[in-house]
């Protein structure tokens, strides 16, 4: 099997140039290559528009007769919003197809190397894995669970804390890590936070890169309590806001004038307000995540207070964990940690997670961990 991993190394940076425009598809790139030159190059580069294999060939400086292709995802045989990109690639006379991850669609899932294979197409799998895999565990998780893939962030102390005892977290982390933590919404599709969060800090929850894509926003809001001067109602006709509130509340309304006006002046701002059930008093997470995943919001960044993240960690909704670790001590017993809730009764009953990467943003050192199946 004669291959470059170089071809593949750039179809991974075209996959990476779709993010947050992409989803819920997958990122893709694609490379063609004829006597060790490049002929197409393309990328999937929003959800709706051409497969990375078509965008390829719409680059073609010359016929891909006998021309290699370098995808990092295995290519789609069905028809969607696209036509199936194997057919494509059949049609142009592609001789040899390198891929780079399986993809799990049960729409796909080793049928797009089938149909190649049965067009005399050769078929080499698994070019880079690993690193292939790693544009898409977002993509991964939504395809096959049809729930969103969560990811907790938060930034601490190297004694644990997310803030001082007054309350007091800006800032914890550096510049560097604060850009990355951007970098981190502009990827997702949704970024939720309780209401005690809102009332506290009043955020945008926006993405402030240049050219950034704003996640939707999910306030867990049990009892509707969401302020009306709130930055995030002035924005919400510009920037979809999903207001999560206790399915009791439905009923209140209807008794409670006050409540009936609170919800009305909300809707008229351009929140949407959606009723779950309720767990303890509180959002169910489950139903809140199964909701979000039909609604095709295939991530969700939980940037709460410790209120929320246990909630979280309890329901087990948690698929990774992403830690900015400042060098600083703040001490202090009423200093907030990340995790708060009643917790686990010993270490055993612990959420356990695995380290998966570990790197430095200049002094702050950032940990992901994923969780443990």
């Amino acid at each position: 099997m004669a291959f470059d991993e170089k071809y593949m190394r750039l179809a991974i940076e075209l996959a990476q140039k779709g993010v947050g425009a992409v989803n819920p598809n997958p990122l893709v790139g694609a490379v063609i290559v004829k006597d060790d030159r490049i002929i197409g190059q393309g990328y999937h580069k929003a959800y709706g528009g051409l497969h990375a294999e078509r965008e390829a060939f719409k680059s073609l400086t010359e016929s891909a007769e006998d021309a290699d292709m370098y995808v990092t995802l295995e290519p789609c045989c069905h028809h969607g919003k696209q036509p199936p990109c194997v057919e494509a690639i059949v049609e142009h006379k592609i001789k040899r197809v390198y891929v780079g991850s399986d993809d799990p669609n049960k729409l796909v899932s080793g049928k797009g190397y089938e149909y190649l294979k049965s067009h005399g197409i050769e078929v080499h799998t698994h070019i880079l894995k690993e690193e292939c895999d790693a544009l898409n565990d977002i993509f991964f998780h939504y395809i096959t669970t049809g729930l969103p893939y969560v990811i907790m962030k938060y930034a601490m102390t190297i004694d644990g804390k997310i803030a001082a005892y007054t309350g007091e977290s800006k800032w914890i982390s550096n510049e560097a890590s604060r850009h990355n933590s951007q970098e981190l919404r502009n990827r997702a599709s949704g970024i939720m936070v309780g209401i005690g969060t809102v009332l506290k800090d009043n955020p945008m929850l926006t993405c402030r890169l240049e050219g950034g894509h704003n996640p939707v926003r999910i306030i867990c809001d049990t009892n509707m309590k969401l302020s009306l001067d709130s930055n995030i109602v002035k924005t919400s006709e510009k920037i979809p806001t999903i207001l999560a509130v206790g399915e009791r509340i439905k009923e209140s309304c209807r008794t409670d004038n006050e409540l009936m006006d609170r919800y009305n002046k909300l809707i008229d701002a351009g929140v949407e307000i959606i009723f779950v059930e309720e767990k303890d008093g509180r959002i169910n997470l489950k139903s809140l995540m199964k909701y979000l995943g039909e609604r095709q919001i295939d991530s969700v960044i939980l940037e709460g207070g410790s209120t929320l993240n246990y909630a979280a960690i309890e329901e087990d909704i948690v698929n990774e964990i992403n830690i900015y670790m400042a060098p600083k001590v703040l001490g202090g017993k009423d200093a907030p940690t990340a995790v708060g809730g009643k917790g686990f009764e010993n270490p055993d009953l612990s959420k356990k997670f695995t380290l998966k990467e570990l790197k430095k943003f200049d002094e702050d050192v950032f940990l992901k961990y994923i969780a443990r199946v």
